[in-house]
């Protein structure tokens, strides 16, 4: 059985694939590589993962190998940790009506080309014969030919394959996308056809894809994709204006995913989104099924680089030190690059000169609540407020001893009473 375990090197789960491979031919089985591995290969890519197709059935994998998991046996697919890395082994299958646009009812054991053509696109249905003579390309549905001239094309009738799984519009363009591809016109004429379908699909699919394509550098390319396919308007909702998005294309390569998203909801909504953003960042939430960190990014990066966009050249050295030591103050320098690189540029200039003022952007607070309990002050709403003040005039260099502040919490202490009489 499989277990949780750190990422593995590629390679190894290369050797761990090939030698699956060995063992399901010495059983006399047929065994290739498929699928996303053989794409990545011819084009240049290092594969993430392996997965191995076969003729082999899943009771028969389960008995040829010792530590196996069925994780959808009644769609063939086992997993496979006999050689260290965790395999995905699949039987070769042909695939009944989809009913709910998501999986087949049921499916029938079948034949490599059978298998080939219930997929996806033709640059997913490839497989790979390793052979002591060199690898061997098997290609059922010419996907050589459309990785060659850099085309994605859907296997068979893409209307079809559409009706199939209407998350595959999305899949369409994350490829597309990822790997500089030419959406084929057909099956870029089903896709904005269907179009509508999308909203069928759950929020959490949908979310994933997107998570996905924001991840990578070429976001920009995929979001302007999905706007001219008609898929953002069935994402988002009426009120969305992607046919320009500066700060997206902007955004350096190595943004995060909640980066990205904040980058392109400021490209959709425009800077007033900056005003908004905890309204924004929940209706963006509940559309893309964000996890609680990354809706905690998004907001963030949208606050931050609102502040430092409008209020950066007035704000005193201690609200500065502030916002530069606030989680996900980065990504929003990010987001301000994009918007503004000269500002962006000053900004990371000023942090970096108060990091080195010999005070630091966030110095251990001189004094905290206990400190004012024994001093003899009675625990209440001025508590925050006095200790905020005297670490403000920590970081401005205003004080530097424990006796300084001491004596300026006894100052202000004095002073919010006289104001409360």
């Amino acid at each position: 059985m499989t277990d949780s375990a750190s990422p593995s090197n590629p390679r190894d789960e290369r050797s761990a694939a090939l030698q699956i491979i060995e063992r399901l031919r010495s059983a006399d089985h047929i065994a290739y590589l498929a699928g996303g591995c053989v794409r990545d290969q011819l084009l240049g890519e290092m594969p993430k993962d392996y997965d191995v197709a076969t003729s082999a059935h899943p009771e028969q994998i389960e008995s040829i190998f010792r530590k196996t998991a069925a994780v959808g046996a009644s769609f063939g697919v086992m997993l496979v940790r006999d050689f260290g890395p965790t395999i995905e082994v699949a039987t070769f299958r042909s695939d009944g009506p989809y009913s709910d646009a998501r999986r087949p009812d049921h499916v029938e054991f079948s034949t490599p080309e059978l298998d080939a053509q219930r997929r996806d696109f033709t640059i997913n249905a490839l497989f790979l014969d390793p052979t002591p003579e060199g690898d061997q390309i098997i290609d059922f549905v010419n996907g050589q030919v459309d990785i060659e001239h850099k085309v994605l094309r859907a296997v068979g009738d893409p209307h079809h394959r559409l009706q199939e799984d209407h998350l595959r519009a999305l899949r369409a363009v994350r490829f597309a996308a990822r790997y500089d591809l030419t959406i084929d016109p057909s099956t870029r004429d089903a896709i904005t056809q269907h179009a509508s379908e999308l909203s069928g699909v759950s929020i959490e699919r949908i979310g994933h894809e997107i998570h996905r394509m924001m991840a990578h550098p070429s976001r920009a390319r995929a979001a302007r994709m999905i706007h001219e396919l008609g898929l953002d308007l069935v994402i988002f909702g009426a009120g969305t204006r992607a046919e320009s998005i500066p700060t997206l294309e902007s955004l350096e390569s190595g943004a995060s995913a909640p980066v990205a998203l904040s980058a392109w909801c400021l490209d959709q909504h425009g800077e007033s989104v900056l005003d908004r953003t905890e309204a924004l960042a929940t209706k963006w939430s509940a559309k893309l099924d964000m996890s609680n960190a990354d809706k905690d990014q998004f907001v963030a990066t949208l606050e931050i680089a609102g502040v430092l966009i409008s209020d950066w050249s007035s704000t005193s050295i201690a609200q500065r030190k502030r916002l530069a030591m606030r989680p996900h103050c980065c990504g929003a320098i990010m987001l301000v690059r994009a918007i503004n690189p000269p500002l962006a540029e000053e900004i990371c200039l000023q942090i970096e000169q108060l990091s080195s003022d010999g005070i630091g952007l966030a110095p251990e607070p001189l004094i905290d609540g206990q400190v004012l309990i024994e001093m003899g002050e009675t625990p209440g709403a001025a508590f925050k407020a006095v200790l905020d003040r005297v670490y403000d005039a920590q970081l401005m260099g205003e004080i530097s001893t424990y006796s300084e502040a001491c004596n300026l919490a006894k100052e202000l202490f004095v002073n919010y009473t006289k104001n409360d009489q």
